[in-house]
């Protein structure tokens, strides 16, 4: 095995890949303080081909050196909004067509690997506060929690990584549709 380089990747300019056709994927990020999990976000975002990014509340916008040093120019090629409400972003999503999913330990959430998609629908994935997760009044607005199948003694994963996670199996899921 031979390290690929980066001119054999066929990487998109980010003119492409503003016109070529998203996967139906928004993210919505509740309130989410770590810089680091925002620009991991946006790289999740592009490597996925997501429609894009809701920041909301106290969410740091680009551009930003923090969110900049994870995204590594991702900002760019992602289509994102800020909304200082949370419930606002959910109310136009919804408005728009789109199911929304709450990334959430909740009463009658769904194990990740039980998730059912249609491939006509587009859906947002919402990930909260590190802390708090995502606030009660928008898993209320949900019509489904997504929880990730966790084994050991913590119950709870880095948002970059429960995005990650949640996002691969999502868009794996919809790509055989």
């Amino acid at each position: 095995m031979r390290k690929l380089l980066n001119e054999e990747l066929d990487r998109l300019s980010v003119d492409a890949f503003k016109k070529v056709d998203k996967i139906p994927f928004m993210v919505v990020l509740d309130n989410v303080r770590s810089l680091h999990n925002i620009g991991s976000l946006f790289r999740t975002a592009d490597a996925f081909r997501l429609e894009g990014i809701f920041l909301c509340g106290i969410t740091a916008t680009p551009p930003h050196r923090e969110i900049h040093k994870t995204a590594l120019g991702a900002t760019d090629s992602v289509h994102w909004e800020y909304r200082e409400e949370t419930t606002d972003a959910i109310t136009e999503l919804k408005r728009d067509g789109y199911h929304i999913f709450s990334v959430e330990q909740a009463e009658g959430a769904v194990m990740l690997d039980q998730v059912q998609l249609s491939g006509d629908q587009k859906y947002v994935l919402v990930f909260g506060h590190e802390i708090r997760g995502v606030e009660q009044q928008v898993v209320d607005m949900s019509d489904l929690c997504i929880e990730i199948p966790q084994y050991g003694t913590k119950h709870s994963l880095n948002i970059s990584v429960a995005a990650g996670i949640v996002i691969w199996e999502l868009f794996r899921r919809m790509e055989q549709k």
